[in-house]
């Protein structure tokens, strides 16, 4: 059809275009080129202010790719996002790909755990056919794949179609749709890139605790975690000042330049306490 209609008129592609709908029109097919750019995006709060500072919050009916090497902030950002859901009555699902979840950490963070499913997964493939399944399914205010403990050259071979079939799932939908990896791999599919890293920790010895001489005359070796520092990037964002809506009380300023950021998370070892993460 294309090459009929090249052959009696000059190559314009706009003309071209024109004819090829009003035929397809005819045929009972509207807009068949129509490109669906949604004009606003809600974003809801990510359960740490300064990421909501930085990166607008998480987009509904988007993915959010977080990524970032062991120990940097990437288990922290995922907790603080379901309490944060939760809280609001939101139904989440963890789609965990190694079985590293931790449901006591979590209900330590805030986490209402009876608004959670956890699928337990023993693989990439498997991960991924769960997630799939609950995006079909729906009825999730977020969805979360955590692929973070899996190689990172494993995750490289995840064909792109996958990451395109995840998109096209969670769009026009409320699902918030975040992944967890070592790497980014979703290339253009994520609406949102997040890249971590954690700068080198802060320790105190025993012998520099104020009521250390109190307990004991010769003070052993050994030493306390007395915090360290997460840095987030904003890698790749379509989430412009202009086109965002608010989704929930606690929200951001989405005037707010992206860039980096320094956030301190602190673990308290001290008597014994259990650690928990407290943002200061």
């Amino acid at each position: 059809m294309l090459a009929s209609l090249c052959a009696v008129m000059p190559v314009n592609l706009a003309t071209v275009r024109s004819h090829v709908e009003a035929i397809l029109a005819r045929r009972g097919v509207s807009a068949p080129f129509t490109y669906r750019d949604r004009q606003f995006i809600e974003t809801v709060s990510a359960g740490i202010p300064e990421i909501n500072s930085l990166a607008g919050g998480l987009p509904r009916g988007s993915l959010t790719e977080i990524y970032g090497p062991a120990c940097s902030g990437r288990t922290s950002l995922l907790l603080a996002a379901l309490a944060s859901r939760t809280a609001q009555a939101e139904v989440c699902a963890l789609v965990d790909g190694r079985d590293g979840f931790d449901p006591y950490s979590a209900e330590a963070a805030g986490v209402a755990l009876n608004q959670l499913l956890w699928v337990r997964c023993q693989g990439l493939n498997q991960a991924l056919r769960a997630t799939d399944l609950l995006l079909q399914g729906g009825g999730f205010g977020l969805i979360a794949l955590d692929l973070s403990d899996i190689p990172a050259q494993t995750v490289r071979y995840v064909p792109l179609n996958a990451w395109f079939r995840f998109r096209r799932a969670v769009e026009d939908t409320p699902t918030i749709l975040v992944v967890l990896e070592q790497e980014a791999n979703a290339k253009t599919c994520a609406s949102l890139v997040l890249r971590l890293a954690a700068k080198p920790a802060r320790w105190t010895t025993t012998a520099e605790l104020p009521d250390h001489a109190a307990h004991c005359d010769t003070p052993p070796v050994g030493r306390v975690l007395n915090g360290f520092e997460i840095h987030a990037e904003v890698v790749r964002s379509r989430i412009a000042p202009g086109n965002a809506t608010r989704g929930d009380a606690a929200r951001h300023d989405h005037g707010a330049e992206p860039g980096a950021f320094e956030t301190k998370t602190m673990w308290s070892y001290r008597d014994g306490a259990p650690p928990g993460p407290k943002q200061i």
